[in-house]
């Protein structure tokens, strides 16, 4: 359509979907990007171009061969790093720096970062080299995390609990890291949750709390359910610590989501991030609010604005499930317990009959979101959901 404006979104994948209708809905001509051309949210998308957004040059000279008015991360790390990159490049609104980018997504940087200013953060140090990374392992505690600094979804995750184990984890993290650079960390014990706040002016305006839950895979997020377990404190000391970090790095508007762990001593952030979650995070967000949380990312990316987003509660009891396996095979079909039918809300699907899944520790067959009737029945049947919701393999 002649002098409609342009956004293109780095990425395509499933997750995705949900920014792109949202900028559509806006008025958009949308245009999504990634190295995959199968990807099913290109099929949502008015215009697909393919450029693989961990390249932040190539992602620049592609925004501006399409002249476009704006970006959007997609729900990928380097997608946050990359949108970050061209946004500054083109004088494009609601990102920040490409400098704060890269301490708020590399986790060395963020650790250095969080100690430095006294942030609650593990014990940690990055690294270049395996040999550098040998010689400082005296100064930790056992057991030690040890990951590539610029990946997320449990990839190249290693925990050791004794020196001699730690040339293969290193190894490893160093192989899968595109900056070649990982970071080493003091474990810590405790309960695992997501808080994804919005910050508007410096300030947060809203935020979503959930639990997270783990099967085969102890790095990989299966499911979560809302609202969360936590205690009304940690969530409180969060939200605040998100506001310093915005003071701190004069962040933009926009999503800044938080994976952490509570500990005896209170909340340690793990993660953080500004760009939209995996696995259809935020159609979950939507789904158990009202509140159109994709909407408020694509305003925010584009500079639009946002005074209209507010703080509100669940409607009730919800879980995300991501379907997994607990071997490898061929897929027959899915199997759904009456006992979860008629919490089903919600569902997407990408298997089909036929498939071969070899790395069952990180294959995902689809999502489905829930609703349930209390607070105890979420919990006891999303630890159970593996059962209940299943795919059989021959």
């Amino acid at each position: 359509m002649p002098g409609q404006k342009k956004m293109l979104i780095a990425g395509g994948g499933y997750a995705d979907i949900p920014l792109v209708q949202a900028a559509k809905a806006l008025g958009f001509h949308v245009i999504t990007s990634g190295n995959r051309r199968d990807d099913p949210g290109h099929r949502y998308s008015d215009e697909c171009r393919l450029a693989d957004y961990s390249d932040e040059t190539a992602m620049l000279r592609l925004a501006r061969d399409l002249r476009i008015d704006a970006i959007c991360a997609g729900c990928n790390d380097f997608s946050a790093l990359s949108s970050a990159y061209v946004a500054e490049r083109m004088g494009l609104p609601g990102h920040d720096p490409s400098e704060t980018a890269r301490i708020i997504h590399h986790k060395d940087r963020y650790r250095q970062f969080a100690r430095m200013h006294g942030i609650p953060t593990p014990h940690a140090r990055g690294f270049s080299s395996i040999e550098e990374a040998l010689g400082e392992l005296h100064g930790f505690r056992y057991p030690l995390i040890i990951k590539p600094v610029d990946l997320t979804g449990g990839k190249g995750i290693s925990r050791i609990a004794r020196a001699d184990q730690a040339s293969k984890a290193l190894e490893t993290a160093f192989h899968r890291s595109h900056a070649k650079r990982v970071v080493v960390e003091e474990f810590i014990e405790g309960s695992r949750h997501g808080l994804s706040t919005f910050i508007r002016d410096g300030r947060v305006v809203f935020y979503f709390s959930d639990d997270e839950h783990y099967f085969l895979n102890p790095y990989l997020v299966s499911a979560a359910s809302t609202p969360g377990t936590m205690p009304a404190q940690a969530v409180k000391d969060l939200c605040r610590t998100a506001e310093t970090i915005a003071s701190l790095l004069s962040l933009e508007n926009g999503i800044f989501h938080i994976q952490y762990i509570l500990g005896q001593d209170g909340p340690v952030i793990i993660e953080i991030c500004r760009r939209a979650p995996g696995d259809l995070y935020i159609r979950f967000v939507h789904l158990a609010t009202g509140v159109d949380y994709p909407a408020a990312i694509v305003r925010a990316a584009s500079g639009m604005d946002c005074s209209d987003l507010t703080r509100t509660d669940p409607a009730g009891y919800f879980t995300r499930h991501c379907m997994m396996t607990s071997r490898a095979g061929v897929v027959r079909g899915l199997v759904i317990d009456p006992a979860v039918q008629g919490d089903i809300i919600e569902q997407f699907m990408w298997w089909k009959a036929g498939d071969r899944v070899d790395d069952f520790l990180t294959h995902k067959f689809g999502i489905v979101f829930l609703r349930f009737n209390s607070m105890g029945e979420m919990l006891r049947k999303t630890d159970d959901m593996q059962n209940l919701i299943r795919v059989d393999l021959a």
